[in-house]
């Protein structure tokens, strides 16, 4: 848990940081020089750096040393029912996220698939289905646009999900609900759709 708030925190803060960097000085005294601001997309690939690499040390040090490997810890999607149960990846980066989005109201992101295990992790806006399409015919490639939503304009990015262990190879193409049994290392199995108010 400790591991998940740490992340929590740091996604929390950059979220933070975009969102005061672009809001308007509240000092009189300020000088007339051009207020200090970051971009979007900076601000966007910044933050999904740090999911990134939190999630895949999670794969594989925790996951793939620890379980696969070791076998100390067992990871599975009913992880609090087992003895020594621990949570898969993707619901690691689920906790996360609430707990980051309790933190900072208005920023999201999410883990999509267009072959996802759990129904609820498909594409459901046109700019979801266009950035996961996107990322899939054009590796290495991130995806980037402006959507609104509920009368509230978002910057939207989509970034490429690979596959970096042997770990989720295995647990995609072996689960009975996964539409899919021939990922491979390196394939990119869906994406990480990351979405910041801009008004």
């Amino acid at each position: 848990m400790k591991f998940i708030k740490t992340t929590c925190f740091a996604l929390a803060l950059g979220a933070s940081f975009f969102t005061s960097c672009n809001k308007p000085a509240e000092s009189a005294a300020a000088p007339a020089a051009a207020e200090p601001s970051v971009k979007p997309e900076k601000m966007a690939d910044a933050l999904f750096a740090v999911m990134k690499g939190t999630r895949t040390a999670y794969t594989k040090h925790v996951i793939k040393n620890l379980g696969k490997e070791k076998k100390i810890i067992k990871p599975h999607e009913q992880w609090e029912d087992r003895e020594n149960g621990v949570m898969l990846p993707a619901q690691m980066f689920r906790y996360a996220r609430d707990l980051a989005m309790e933190q900072n109201p208005g920023f999201t992101y999410s883990l999509q698939s267009e072959w996802p295990i759990n129904k609820q992790n498909a594409p459901k806006t046109p700019m979801e289905k266009e950035g996961l399409k996107y990322i899939g015919a054009n590796p290495g490639k991130n995806f980037y646009g402006t959507e609104d939503l509920g009368g509230k304009k978002f910057y939207t990015a989509v970034y490429p999900d690979v596959a970096v262990s042997d770990a989720c190879i295995d647990c995609h193409n072996d689960h009975k609900d996964s539409p899919r049994d021939d990922f491979a290392m390196g394939e990119v199995m869906g994406g990480v759709v990351i979405r910041i108010p801009m008004n």
